[in-house]
Protein backbone atom coordinates (compact mmCIF):
# COMPACT_ATOMS: atom_id res chain seq x y z
CA UNK A 1 0.00 0.00 0.00
CA UNK A 2 1.89 3.04 -1.18
CA UNK A 3 0.96 6.21 0.81
CA UNK A 4 2.11 10.21 0.85
CA UNK A 5 1.29 11.73 4.01
CA UNK A 6 0.65 15.20 4.70
CA UNK A 7 0.57 16.52 8.34
CA UNK A 8 2.67 19.55 10.39
CA UNK A 9 2.03 19.78 14.48
CA UNK A 10 2.19 17.32 16.97
CA UNK A 11 -1.08 15.45 16.59
CA UNK A 12 -0.20 14.54 13.44
CA UNK A 13 2.96 12.24 14.66
CA UNK A 14 1.37 9.53 16.17
CA UNK A 15 -0.58 8.83 12.97
CA UNK A 16 2.80 8.91 11.15
CA UNK A 17 4.27 6.66 13.70
CA UNK A 18 1.08 4.10 13.06
CA UNK A 19 1.69 4.10 9.38
CA UNK A 20 5.28 3.73 9.42
CA UNK A 21 5.44 0.66 11.72
CA UNK A 22 2.68 -1.28 9.32
CA UNK A 23 4.30 -3.75 7.50
CA UNK A 24 1.54 -3.41 4.42
CA UNK A 25 2.30 0.18 4.16
CA UNK A 26 4.69 2.13 2.00
CA UNK A 27 5.53 5.65 2.68
CA UNK A 28 6.45 7.09 -0.44
CA UNK A 29 6.57 10.88 1.13
CA UNK A 30 6.10 12.99 3.74
CA UNK A 31 4.69 16.45 2.66
CA UNK A 32 4.67 19.19 5.46
CA UNK A 33 4.79 22.90 5.93
CA UNK A 34 7.33 24.86 5.27
CA UNK A 35 9.79 25.75 8.04
CA UNK A 36 9.46 28.59 9.53
CA UNK A 37 11.50 31.37 10.88
CA UNK A 38 10.16 32.98 14.86
CA UNK A 39 12.13 34.48 18.46
CA UNK A 40 14.23 37.22 18.59
CA UNK A 41 17.06 35.48 16.64
CA UNK A 42 15.09 34.33 13.65
CA UNK A 43 15.55 30.81 14.15
CA UNK A 44 13.98 28.35 11.41
CA UNK A 45 12.00 25.92 12.95
CA UNK A 46 10.98 22.59 11.60
CA UNK A 47 7.07 21.42 11.74
CA UNK A 48 6.88 18.33 14.39
CA UNK A 49 6.87 16.42 11.49
CA UNK A 50 9.48 16.86 9.49
CA UNK A 51 11.27 16.13 13.16
CA UNK A 52 9.51 12.48 12.90
CA UNK A 53 9.88 12.11 9.24
CA UNK A 54 14.11 13.33 9.39
CA UNK A 55 14.29 10.75 12.80
CA UNK A 56 12.44 7.60 10.38
CA UNK A 57 14.48 8.72 7.72
CA UNK A 58 11.36 9.16 5.48
CA UNK A 59 11.51 11.41 1.91
CA UNK A 60 10.36 14.84 3.12
CA UNK A 61 9.09 17.44 0.68
CA UNK A 62 7.43 21.37 1.69
CA UNK A 63 5.78 23.46 -0.35
CA UNK A 64 3.83 26.76 0.03
CA UNK A 65 0.88 25.95 -2.01
CA UNK A 66 0.70 22.22 -2.95
CA UNK A 67 -1.76 22.96 -5.42
CA UNK A 68 1.17 23.92 -7.73
CA UNK A 69 1.42 21.93 -11.20
CA UNK A 70 5.09 21.28 -10.48
CA UNK A 71 4.20 19.59 -6.81
CA UNK A 72 1.52 17.59 -8.40
CA UNK A 73 3.65 16.24 -11.03
CA UNK A 74 5.54 15.42 -8.34
CA UNK A 75 2.78 13.20 -6.54
CA UNK A 76 1.35 12.05 -9.67
CA UNK A 77 5.16 10.16 -10.59
CA UNK A 78 4.68 8.36 -6.99
CA UNK A 79 0.98 6.73 -7.96
CA UNK A 80 0.15 6.69 -4.54
CA UNK A 81 -2.61 4.40 -3.36
CA UNK A 82 -3.59 7.03 -0.65
CA UNK A 83 -3.04 10.66 0.12
CA UNK A 84 -3.40 10.74 3.93
CA UNK A 85 -4.30 14.07 5.63
CA UNK A 86 -3.49 14.63 9.31
CA UNK A 87 -3.96 18.67 10.49
CA UNK A 88 -1.65 19.43 7.45
CA UNK A 89 -3.09 22.83 7.09
CA UNK A 90 -3.48 23.70 3.34
CA UNK A 91 -6.65 22.93 1.14
CA UNK A 92 -6.23 20.31 -1.46
CA UNK A 93 -7.43 21.31 -4.95
CA UNK A 94 -9.56 19.07 -6.90
CA UNK A 95 -6.94 18.42 -9.40
CA UNK A 96 -4.49 16.83 -5.89
CA UNK A 97 -8.00 14.55 -4.87
CA UNK A 98 -7.77 13.00 -7.99
CA UNK A 99 -4.33 11.77 -7.65
CA UNK A 100 -4.60 8.84 -5.33
CA UNK A 101 -6.25 5.34 -6.30
CA UNK A 102 -8.30 4.80 -3.42
CA UNK A 103 -8.44 8.60 -2.48
CA UNK A 104 -7.57 11.46 0.20
CA UNK A 105 -8.05 10.23 3.58
CA UNK A 106 -8.53 12.69 6.47
CA UNK A 107 -7.90 12.58 10.13
CA UNK A 108 -10.13 14.77 12.17
CA UNK A 109 -10.18 14.95 15.87
CA UNK A 110 -13.92 15.80 16.09
CA UNK A 111 -17.23 13.54 15.76
CA UNK A 112 -18.25 15.29 12.04
CA UNK A 113 -20.51 16.99 11.38
CA UNK A 114 -19.66 18.93 14.51
CA UNK A 115 -16.51 21.29 14.79
CA UNK A 116 -15.16 21.33 11.51
CA UNK A 117 -12.34 23.97 11.20
CA UNK A 118 -8.54 24.19 12.80
CA UNK A 119 -9.68 23.76 16.47
CA UNK A 120 -12.18 21.24 17.11
CA UNK A 121 -9.78 20.06 20.29
CA UNK A 122 -9.89 23.49 21.77
CA UNK A 123 -13.91 23.78 21.10
CA UNK A 124 -14.47 20.48 22.72
CA UNK A 125 -13.28 21.25 26.22
CA UNK A 126 -14.25 25.14 26.05
CA UNK A 127 -18.42 24.21 25.46
CA UNK A 128 -18.41 21.61 27.92
CA UNK A 129 -18.50 18.78 25.93
CA UNK A 130 -18.52 15.58 28.19
CA UNK A 131 -17.92 13.21 24.52
CA UNK A 132 -15.92 13.79 21.32
CA UNK A 133 -13.78 12.36 19.34
CA UNK A 134 -12.17 10.84 15.88
CA UNK A 135 -13.60 11.38 12.40
CA UNK A 136 -11.98 9.82 8.98
CA UNK A 137 -13.26 10.86 5.86
CA UNK A 138 -13.10 10.73 2.34
CA UNK A 139 -11.49 14.39 1.33
CA UNK A 140 -14.14 16.50 -0.51
CA UNK A 141 -13.36 20.44 -2.11
CA UNK A 142 -14.84 21.88 1.50
CA UNK A 143 -13.57 22.11 4.69
CA UNK A 144 -14.00 18.85 6.75
CA UNK A 145 -17.44 18.03 4.70
CA UNK A 146 -16.22 15.11 3.25
CA UNK A 147 -17.89 11.55 3.19
CA UNK A 148 -17.35 9.79 6.63
CA UNK A 149 -15.92 6.35 6.85
CA UNK A 150 -15.43 5.20 10.22
CA UNK A 151 -15.58 7.45 13.60
CA UNK A 152 -14.35 6.69 17.37
CA UNK A 153 -15.58 8.55 20.42
CA UNK A 154 -13.58 9.28 23.37
CA UNK A 155 -14.59 10.15 26.82
CA UNK A 156 -13.67 14.32 27.84
CA UNK A 157 -12.94 14.13 31.56
CA UNK A 158 -14.10 16.33 33.90
CA UNK A 159 -10.01 17.80 34.89
CA UNK A 160 -8.87 17.51 30.95
CA UNK A 161 -6.90 19.97 29.85
CA UNK A 162 -6.73 20.68 26.16
CA UNK A 163 -3.14 18.84 26.17
CA UNK A 164 -4.40 15.80 27.87
CA UNK A 165 -7.54 15.32 24.97
CA UNK A 166 -5.14 16.26 22.14
CA UNK A 167 -2.70 13.85 23.23
CA UNK A 168 -5.77 10.98 23.72
CA UNK A 169 -7.50 12.06 20.32
CA UNK A 170 -4.11 12.05 18.54
CA UNK A 171 -3.28 8.48 19.98
CA UNK A 172 -6.83 6.96 19.14
CA UNK A 173 -6.87 8.56 15.88
CA UNK A 174 -3.73 6.84 14.36
CA UNK A 175 -5.65 3.20 15.59
CA UNK A 176 -8.85 4.40 13.41
CA UNK A 177 -6.61 5.77 10.42
CA UNK A 178 -4.83 2.69 9.75
CA UNK A 179 -7.69 0.64 10.15
CA UNK A 180 -9.42 2.54 8.00
CA UNK A 181 -6.90 2.42 5.05
CA UNK A 182 -7.29 -1.57 5.26
CA UNK A 183 -10.71 -1.20 5.06
CA UNK A 184 -11.09 1.09 2.33
CA UNK A 185 -8.68 -0.86 0.45
CA UNK A 186 -10.06 -4.14 0.92
CA UNK A 187 -14.09 -2.39 -0.29
CA UNK A 188 -15.29 -2.87 3.24
CA UNK A 189 -15.25 0.43 4.66
CA UNK A 190 -18.76 2.29 4.74
CA UNK A 191 -19.31 6.14 2.86
CA UNK A 192 -21.79 8.11 4.76
CA UNK A 193 -22.61 12.00 3.56
CA UNK A 194 -22.19 14.53 5.97
CA UNK A 195 -25.25 17.01 6.63
CA UNK A 196 -24.29 20.14 6.20
CA UNK A 197 -27.79 21.33 7.94
CA UNK A 198 -25.89 19.45 11.31
CA UNK A 199 -22.68 21.12 11.08
CA UNK A 200 -20.78 22.96 13.70
CA UNK A 201 -17.33 25.05 13.23
CA UNK A 202 -14.30 25.30 15.03
CA UNK A 203 -12.82 28.33 13.80
CA UNK A 204 -8.78 29.22 14.43
CA UNK A 205 -8.03 30.58 17.79
CA UNK A 206 -5.28 33.44 18.96
CA UNK A 207 -4.61 34.63 21.77
CA UNK A 208 -7.26 36.92 22.89
CA UNK A 209 -9.43 33.83 23.60
CA UNK A 210 -7.68 33.44 26.65
CA UNK A 211 -9.35 36.31 28.34
CA UNK A 212 -10.83 35.88 31.02
CA UNK A 213 -14.48 37.65 31.80
CA UNK A 214 -15.27 37.29 35.35
CA UNK A 215 -19.28 38.21 34.30
CA UNK A 216 -19.18 34.67 32.98
CA UNK A 217 -20.51 31.79 35.15
CA UNK A 218 -17.88 29.60 37.09
CA UNK A 219 -18.09 26.68 34.84
CA UNK A 220 -17.90 28.53 31.56
CA UNK A 221 -14.61 30.08 32.99
CA UNK A 222 -13.17 26.68 34.25
CA UNK A 223 -13.98 25.18 30.74
CA UNK A 224 -12.43 28.43 29.51
CA UNK A 225 -9.07 27.36 31.74
CA UNK A 226 -8.77 24.19 30.90
CA UNK A 227 -9.62 24.58 27.01
CA UNK A 228 -7.19 26.70 26.33
CA UNK A 229 -4.49 25.08 28.42
CA UNK A 230 -1.63 24.72 27.24
CA UNK A 231 -1.89 27.01 24.43
CA UNK A 232 -2.76 29.93 24.76
CA UNK A 233 -3.41 30.01 28.11
CA UNK A 234 -6.27 31.92 29.92
CA UNK A 235 -5.61 35.29 31.45
CA UNK A 236 -6.76 37.83 33.75
CA UNK A 237 -5.51 41.52 34.84
CA UNK A 238 -4.62 42.17 38.83
CA UNK A 239 -3.16 46.04 39.10
CA UNK A 240 -0.83 46.42 36.42
CA UNK A 241 -0.67 42.61 35.79
CA UNK A 242 -1.40 40.47 33.35
CA UNK A 243 -1.34 36.86 35.34
CA UNK A 244 -2.19 33.45 33.79
CA UNK A 245 -4.50 31.08 35.18
CA UNK A 246 -3.67 27.19 34.68
CA UNK A 247 -5.35 25.76 36.67
CA UNK A 248 -8.80 26.50 38.97
CA UNK A 249 -11.91 24.26 39.81
CA UNK A 250 -15.44 25.35 41.23
CA UNK A 251 -16.21 25.50 44.40
CA UNK A 252 -19.43 25.03 47.16
CA UNK A 253 -19.96 28.75 48.42
CA UNK A 254 -22.76 30.91 50.15
CA UNK A 255 -23.80 33.40 47.90
CA UNK A 256 -22.37 36.87 48.21
CA UNK A 257 -22.96 40.65 46.63
CA UNK A 258 -18.87 40.82 45.84
CA UNK A 259 -19.08 41.93 41.71
CA UNK A 260 -17.55 39.27 39.67
CA UNK A 261 -13.71 39.26 39.31
CA UNK A 262 -13.54 40.24 43.06
CA UNK A 263 -11.21 38.05 45.24
CA UNK A 264 -13.29 37.22 48.21
CA UNK A 265 -10.50 34.83 50.18
CA UNK A 266 -6.56 35.35 49.70
CA UNK A 267 -4.90 33.06 52.55
CA UNK A 268 -3.19 29.71 52.99
CA UNK A 269 -5.78 27.84 54.47
CA UNK A 270 -8.48 28.88 51.31
CA UNK A 271 -6.50 29.82 48.81
CA UNK A 272 -7.34 32.61 46.11
CA UNK A 273 -11.42 32.11 45.71
CA UNK A 274 -12.85 35.05 42.96
CA UNK A 275 -16.26 35.84 42.69
CA UNK A 276 -17.99 34.72 39.16
CA UNK A 277 -21.76 35.55 37.80
CA UNK A 278 -23.02 32.83 39.55
CA UNK A 279 -20.22 31.12 41.86
CA UNK A 280 -17.22 31.34 43.19
CA UNK A 281 -13.94 29.97 41.12
CA UNK A 282 -10.83 28.32 43.34
CA UNK A 283 -7.54 29.51 41.43
CA UNK A 284 -5.25 26.41 41.89
CA UNK A 285 -2.38 27.57 39.78
CA UNK A 286 -1.14 30.56 38.09
CA UNK A 287 1.64 32.54 36.63
CA UNK A 288 2.74 36.30 36.89
CA UNK A 289 4.93 38.01 33.56
CA UNK A 290 8.05 36.42 33.06
CA UNK A 291 7.74 34.10 35.91
CA UNK A 292 7.37 30.25 36.39
CA UNK A 293 3.77 28.24 36.75
CA UNK A 294 3.07 28.27 40.87
CA UNK A 295 0.70 26.34 42.87
CA UNK A 296 -1.42 28.99 44.40
CA UNK A 297 -0.06 28.18 47.98
CA UNK A 298 3.54 28.53 47.11
CA UNK A 299 2.62 32.19 44.70
CA UNK A 300 0.79 33.46 48.15
CA UNK A 301 4.15 32.75 50.01
CA UNK A 302 5.57 35.56 47.65
CA UNK A 303 3.06 37.66 46.67
CA UNK A 304 0.67 39.89 49.01
CA UNK A 305 -3.05 39.69 47.48
CA UNK A 306 -5.48 41.29 49.25
CA UNK A 307 -9.05 40.64 49.71
CA UNK A 308 -11.22 43.02 47.83
CA UNK A 309 -9.05 43.21 45.68
CA UNK A 310 -10.04 42.84 41.67
CA UNK A 311 -8.93 40.53 38.54
CA UNK A 312 -10.17 42.84 35.30
CA UNK A 313 -9.71 42.20 31.91
CA UNK A 314 -6.59 42.71 30.26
Amino acid sequence: MKIVFMGTPEFAVPSLMKLNNDQQIEIEAVVTQPDRKSGRGQKVHYSDIKKKALALNLEILQSENVNQPDFLDKLRAMQPDFIVVVAFGQKLSPELLAIPKYGCINLHASLLPEYRGSSPIHKAIIDGKKVTGNTTMYMAEGWDDGDIIYQQKIEIKEDYTVGDLHDKLADKGAELLLRTLKDVKAGKAPRIPQSDSEATFAYKIDKSLGEIDWNQNAEDIYNLIRGVNPWPGAYTKLDEHKIKIWESKIIDAEDSDFEPGTIIKANQDEGILVQTADGVLSIEKLQLPGGKKMNVHDFLNGHQIETGEKFTSA
